[in-house]
């Protein structure tokens, strides 16, 4: 059958044969095994309701074997033969072209070169999913191919509930990933309903079908760690020579590696898989790979007196490093790490005395002595971690839920206070006060033609965008503006693309609408194809995380959720194209509510108006939400887009004097 036939088909009509090899070298973790016989048989059951009867017969023990073997039901049988990759816009068989830009979005996600386990589905962090099974994922493709620009196609957590009848101006695809009930929402609660079949976790972007690779953050991890250089820093210095120390290279973590070869300095990035290394190795994002950890400290001295600027990926864990460069008096001046502690027990994060093939192995048969081992490796990975900070190493938690695990496995990480942390949020001292008060965030495009030259003018284009916007741009934000100019100028020489057409480039409200409308008018004019729009859920308004992205915010709203809904609904009747809110991300299951969007640019007047109306919401809905939190920057951005844009009407704080407060109680 060709790619056409295929996608059109959907569950086939014929049985597949099963026999057929898993492609994919890196597998996800085998999932524990938590349901009881009872509701085993009831996975099952929700597994066959995707095929006739007379097929159940030979499928129901196949679906067993997958449930026993890996935790969860797969249906490798199912998966396509045709390969999965971002395809150019036109090659897809669709009646409308937003449904077409959907499809090339959900095949870049799961495409080998982009997903961290493609088998299983899954993009990144362990466990971020765009489908639970592969029958999901033929049924959405058909679904898109028959769908009209007056249907809208409904999926609950990966499940294609159904075309429904819309209009023009609705999303042509609304997703929910892991929307539980709030007091069913612990981990373990992920892992009983996603193996019965009827939850998943779609990370941020994976379950949005927003991933565009490592890409996707390394432009935010640049920002951090060259602010966080700044912070620490003299004014004459740099960060040549200097080290970052963190972990993981397996999926958004990846990025780290790159950033810190942009940034200018020695980072050194630690990753118990030795098939991830190897992988971001052969796709340039690391220099070097090292196994060895005596090496390790011979290849990082000769840098640190040279003042080189390189990139070390350790195959090995992290602990040991923080662990050696104390004994080897090798002075960190950064320190963070980003392995998927939002999934401690399921291989999010190995304990330190245990290799990779032996954790998996004690994941899957005695999950609770893993469990214990993680505990004692978090306490073990904090305390030679305050050894260093005693010397002045500066480390802030990367948005991974360290700390918060850390906390709850008994480390020495709280505050005297026993209340906050000792460290800081990268989000707290950095991307809060400089980028997402001020409405700056991750704002993402791809080129649907597939063409490097549309990628090119793209970058041409943002970057003379910007230029223009810097000359009236207040001196809050010259530095920020800078940045960003600096970054889009350099995006090409940096190779950051994989997969996709993408790229990413931390924009304002005003930004990003002027950047879309030039996109809009160069689509028009021909000189580019179709241009997808999106977004990172880590941003100014996406997401209520209160250990990430709203951990700067004091006024005791952290901890509620209403600023993502109300995004997600805002940006519907806005003009996005598809929109999306998860529970879970890069904190963990129900620590964190997070939505994001897409939104197709053909070139037409109408898009024009989708893009201006939902665009300014879809950042100022934050804005607002955090200068109500009394946060200066946040009041300063909002007063002067009020000033800008006489339809807006944003309720201010009245700021209260201290003394007001004293002796009431």
């Amino acid at each position: 059958m060709t790619f056409k036939e295929e996608i059109l088909q959907g569950i086939p009509n014929k049985l597949p044969s099963k026999n057929r090899d898993l492609e994919s070298a890196n597998r996800a973790p085998k999932r524990k095994d938590i349901l009881s016989i009872s509701e085993k048989k009831l996975a099952i059951e929700n597994a066959l309701r995707y095929f006739p009867k007379k097929w159940h017969e030979e499928l129901a023990p196949e679906f067993a074997a997958e449930l026993i073997e890996y935790g969860r039901i797969y249906m490798f049988r199912f998966k396509p033969k045709h390969k999965i990759y971002a395809r150019p816009i036109s090659q897809y068989p669709a009646k409308t072209q937003e449904a077409a830009a959907l499809m090339l979005m959900i095949q870049n996600n799961l495409n080998p070169d982009v997903a961290q386990h493609p088998e299983e589905l899954i993009t990144y962090g362990g466990n971020g999913a765009v489908f639970q099974n592969w029958s999901q994922y033929l049924l959405v493709m058909q679904y898109l191919a028959l769908m009209t620009d007056e249907q809208t196609l409904h999926l609950y957590s990966g499940h294609p509930m159904g075309l429904f009848p819309s209009s023009k101006n609705a999303p042509r695809v609304v997703v929910t990933n892991g929307m539980m009930i709030p007091n069913y929402s612990k981990p373990n609660d992920w892992e009983k309903f996603n193996a019965l079949g009827v939850s998943q976790y779609g990370q941020m972007t994976a379950g949005s079908f927003m991933y565009i690779g490592p890409q996707g953050i390394v432009h935010g991890t640049t920002i951090t760690v060259m602010n966080a250089f700044r912070k620490i820093l003299k004014p004459d210095e740099n960060p040549n020579g200097k080290i970052f120390l963190t972990a993981g290279l397996g999926g958004m973590s990846g990025a780290q590696p790159k950033a810190g070869n942009i940034a200018g300095c020695i980072t050194i990035c630690a990753e118990v898989n030795k098939n991830a290394a190897i992988k971001r190795h052969q796709q340039g994002w690391v220099d070097v790979l090292i196994d060895d950890i005596n090496i390790l400290v011979e290849i990082t001295k000769k840098a640190q007196k040279n003042n080189e600027i390189v990139s070390i990926a350790y195959i090995g864990n992290v602990i040991e490093v923080w662990e050696k460069f104390d004994e080897e008096d090798i002075f960190i001046h950064l320190g963070s790490d980003q392995t998927s502690l939002h999934i401690p027990w399921t291989g999010g994060y190995y304990p330190a005395d245990l290799n990779y093939e032996e954790a998996n192995t004690l994941i899957k048969e005695n999950p609770e002595l893993f469990k214990e081992k993680v505990k004692q490796s978090l306490i073990r990975h904090a305390n030679t971690i305050n050894k260093h900070t005693e010397k002045g190493t500066y480390f802030f938690d990367y948005g991974n839920a360290f700390l918060l695990e850390a906390s709850r496995a008994g480390a020495d990480i709280m505050a005297d206070n026993n209340i906050d942390f000792k460290y800081p949020s990268y989000v707290q001292d950095i991307l809060g006060p400089m980028c997402f008060d001020y409405g700056f965030g991750p704002f993402r495009w791809v080129c649907a033609s597939g063409n490097d030259d549309d990628l090119d003018k793209t970058d041409e284009i943002a970057a003379k965008v910007l230029r223009k916007l810097m000359k009236k741009s207040p001196q809050e934000i010259q530095l920020q503006m800078q940045d960003n100019i600096t970054w889009i100028e350099n995006a090409k020489s940096n190779k950051m693309v994989v997969g996709s057409k993408a790229r990413i480039l931390y924009a304002d409200a005003e930004g990003r609408i002027e950047i879309a409308k030039a996109f809009n008018k160069a689509i028009k004019n021909k000189e580019i194809g179709p241009v997808i729009l999106g977004r990172d859920h880590h941003d100014v308004s996406g997401t209520d995380s209160p250990f990430r992205e709203t951990s700067n915010i004091y006024d005791g709203s952290k901890f509620t959720a209403d600023m993502a809904i109300h995004n997600v609904i805002g940006d519907s009747f806005r003009g996005a194209t598809w929109v999306s809110i998860h529970n879970g991300g890069g904190v963990g299951w129900g620590e964190v509510i997070n939505g994001g969007f897409g939104m197709l640019l053909d070139g037409t007047s109408k898009a024009e108006q989708k893009l201006k109306n939902m665009l300014f919401y879809d950042v100022n809905n934050g804005i607002a939400r955090r200068s109500w939190a009394r946060n200066d920057e946040a009041i300063f951005a909002i007063k002067r887009e009020i000033e800008r844009t006489p339809n807006l009407k944003v309720t201010l704080p009245n700021l209260v004097d201290e003394t007001h407060l004293k002796n009431l109680f």
